[in-house]
């Protein structure tokens, strides 16, 4: 949207997340398949980020490595400047058999679903200079320890689950004087569990954490000044699995804009024996910015069922 990283008064910048998977099964093979072209299959939801040109991009399926090889080589066609991404929970051993299957160090025993440390993280792509040593990690936080925790008192990750799925971080972005903080998640599913509902209420916690910064019960202090919100929660407010009080809990906040163009609209579209289209992924500025316009890009399928969502705002009044 803008033509260069100034971030002036009156800029109308665009603010994207998306879910698509830019992932793979062992480590490694993203980047392998990038630098040798054999990528085909990442082609529509490029082809998407491209149509959308948004400034600031949350990518919530992405692998990590350290070198952050991998999101070089992705975004070789995109040409953003600034690239950000810590080491996310997915995949990490937590040392506990979680599903109590009798076995360790499978998948869902993880701090976040993953069958390698890294696998399917978040990135934050942007034309505007990230302040990398601002940025707070909140993603070490122990579910036990978010103020009002639905973790059970008997729950098999007591001492050691961290809360975040993936990972849940404020990046601050700096330019012209100005700042505007990422707030960024990708949560876990409210499915795949049984009657305890432990997925259901770790996703609960998840968006909640935001509720819980935004009102001054974590440290640090929440953001000062504008901020956007974005990331795959995972929940609709009406439809589908999961406690839906956190996210409407959420939208409703005195400091959020909900976009009205996002509203009551599906971000994903799980078809056959799917839950149907669902507003999943969110991209949520604060009250302090105001919105010109917001929408989605692309069309979902079986093989993508998630839509990038995006939303124009501005300083100026």
């Amino acid at each position: 949207m803008t033509t260069g990283p100034a971030l002036a008064w009156a800029d109308t910048l665009r603010f994207a997340t998306y879910h698509a998977s830019f992932s793979r099964k062992n480590p490694g093979v993203l980047l392998r398949d990038l630098q040798a072209g054999k990528a085909q299959d990442l082609a529509p939801a490029l082809q998407a980020i491209r149509e959308t040109d948004p400034d600031v991009l949350l990518l919530t399926r992405v692998d990590f490595d350290g070198r952050l090889a991998t999101l070089r080589a992705l975004n070789a066609d995109l040409g953003f400047p600034y690239l950000f991404a810590l080491k996310p929970n997915t995949g990490m051993p937590t040392g506990r058999d979680i599903d109590g299957n009798g076995k360790r160090g499978e998948a869902r025993d993880a701090q976040g679903y993953g069958w390698f440390a890294g696998q399917g993280g978040m990135a934050l792509l942007s034309r505007l200079p990230i302040d990398q040593t601002s940025a707070f990690d909140m993603s070490s936080l122990l579910w036990q320890d978010l103020p009002g925790t639905l973790i059970a008192e008997d729950d098999p990750g007591l001492g050691v689950q961290r809360l975040s799925s993936s990972g849940h971080w404020v990046v601050p972005l700096v330019s012209d004087q100005r700042t505007i903080n990422v707030l960024a998640f990708a949560a876990t599913p409210p499915v795949f569990d049984g009657p305890e509902d432990r997925n259901g209420r770790r996703n609960h916690d998840e968006i909640a954490l935001w509720t819980n910064l935004l009102d001054g019960r974590l440290a640090p202090p929440a953001p000062e000044g504008a901020f956007v919100l974005l990331g795959n929660a995972n929940l609709d407010p009406k439809g589908g699995e999961g406690l839906h009080v956190s996210i409407r809990t959420l939208l409703q906040h005195r400091r959020i804009h909900d976009p009205k163009a996002h509203q009551d609209q599906p971000t994903a579209h799980w078809r056959d024996n799917g839950p149907g289209p669902l507003r999943v992924s969110y991209s949520l500025p604060s009250t302090e910015l105001t919105i010109r316009d917001a929408g989605f890009t692309g069309t979902p399928s079986p093989d993508q069922p998630h839509r990038l969502v995006w939303v124009d705002v501005t300083f100026a009044p």
